[in-house]
């Protein structure tokens, strides 16, 4: 079964069309290393939680909204690869993300059912 990458992030909201620019640039990487699908997400129905949320993951400040993304590996064994190669991918050379990377929650997942 295929291994996802999952990503929750708060960016600036006058900052969409750069982050934008920025997944777009990324996603053909991503998939030019062996990664079968890349979304990116712009939150638009994202509500405040009691005990915990989106917006509270991820330290939501009033100017920002929260982007959901993730992208599908056919393995772990290719993702881990795959990451690797995309850091030092010479497009990718002096790319600054367009948010606070300090308060991306991210992790990798076993898919256990997929339909």
């Amino acid at each position: 079964m295929s291994y996802v990458d999952g990503f929750v992030i708060a960016v600036p909201t006058d900052r969409r069309e750069e982050y934008r620019k920025f997944a777009e640039l990324a996603a053909p990487i991503f998939r030019e290393v062996g990664a079968l699908q890349v979304v990116e997400c712009w939150g638009d129905d994202v509500p405040d939680g009691k005990l915990t949320s989106f917006p509270m993951a991820v330290k939501l400040e009033p100017n920002e909204t929260v982007v959901f993304a993730w992208i599908v590996w056919p393995s772990k064994e290719v993702r881990d690869e795959g990451l690797k190669k995309t850091m030092t991918h010479p497009r990718m050379a002096g790319v600054a993300a367009p948010f606070d990377t300090k308060r991306m929650i991210f992790g990798g997942f076993r898919v256990m059912v997929e339909a």
